[in-house]
């Protein structure tokens, strides 16, 4: 059967990369995902296309793979793109960030990254807060704990 957990890159396995080129606006440290570098756009104009984002992105690279969610009724929306190299990655984050397209600026930065030092590294929102005794439902009144073998605490009614 197949893991189901994402293999992350240590420091000493990945090949030397520049450090300051794996740097997000806000110190977190850019992430490879399977295949290439992605980044992300935000505040793409709800009428910009595929094209578009083609031919502002291209500039900095040969785009592997790119993604456009536009969401009409708020006028906003997002573009995922792949580049194979960090080079290209950062070329186009540097390149196109706080620029103009059709008259909206975008903010362009890494789309995966590991958080910055010091930040925590584990989980988003309430992970690792839920005790071993916490239950999903309430009790019954007579209900006692019972530790088995193996040390698992049961309940029996």
């Amino acid at each position: 059967m197949a893991s189901t957990e994402m293999e992350v890159d240590t420091a000493g396995s990945a090949p030397a990369q520049d450090e300051s080129l794996m740097q997000t606006h806000g110190k977190a440290t850019a992430v490879r995902s399977i295949e290439g570098w992605i980044i992300i756009v935000t505040n793409v104009h709800e009428e910009a296309d595929e094209e578009t984002i083609q031919d502002t992105f291209g500039e900095f690279g040969e785009v592997k793979n790119l993604h456009l969610n536009l969401d009409r009724r708020s006028g906003y929306g997002y573009a995922l793109i792949e580049y194979a190299t960090l080079e290209e990655a950062r070329a186009a984050i540097d390149g196109a960030n706080d620029t103009k397209m059709l008259d909206q600026t975008i903010q362009v930065d890494f789309a995966f990254v590991r958080p910055p030092p010091g930040k925590g590294g584990r989980g988003g929102r309430g992970a690792g807060r839920r005790s071993a005794r916490s239950r999903s439902r309430s009790r019954s009144p007579d209900a006692k704990d019972v530790k088995d073998a193996d040390g698992d605490v049961n309940v029996e009614e």
